[in-house]
């Protein structure tokens, strides 16, 4: 038998199948700082971001809903002064099938993630276009390195510090 052959007993993994369902914008705001102010001239923007991720199921078999949140700030480079802020929630309903259950958890947050992306920054570009400002192009976002952020925050918070909550 070839080193590459399985053995003759051993089943092959079944064929992971992810639909996207629907996505749409569940929550979207955008503040024009800078136009309230009433601020003139010209002015170099900062700009932040912040993601994060949820995941869950719903009440259908194989059906999740995986929710992208991001919040762009933007301030003026040579003062503290705010410019514009946007909050965004993207969601996106999928059909997967085929995952492993120990594998699923990160498939959500990183593989679902990583196909809505595309929209996310397509309606950032839009808004902040649309908001009076040159729009937006969100550099591509590391969904792995992300999630393991995360993990790596949760265990440092479940780590004992030789304090007791409320002491």
């Amino acid at each position: 038998m070839a080193e590459n052959e399985a053995p003759q007993g051993q089943q092959q993994q079944p064929q992971v199948k992810m639909n996207i369902l629907t996505q749409f914008i569940r929550d979207l705001s955008f503040e024009n700082i800078l136009s309230q102010k009433g601020v003139q001239g010209e002015v170099q923007p900062d700009v932040s971001v912040q993601v994060n991720l949820d995941a869950k199921k719903r009440s259908t078999d194989h059906q999740f809903e995986v929710v992208t949140k991001l919040q762009v700030e933007s301030k003026a480079k040579d003062s503290d002064a705010k410019l514009f802020l946007l909050e965004l929630e993207y969601a996106g309903i999928f059909h997967i099938e085929g995952v492993p259950d120990d594998q699923m958890h990160p498939f959500l947050l990183i593989e679902c993630p990583r196909m809505l992306f595309p929209f996310v920054r397509r309606i950032v570009s839009d808004v902040t276009r649309d908001g009076g400002f040159p729009p937006l192009n969100l550099e591509n976002i590391d969904f792995v390195q992300l999630y393991r952020n995360e993990l790596a925050r949760r265990q440092q918070q479940q780590q004992p510090n030789g304090q007791t909550a409320g002491a």
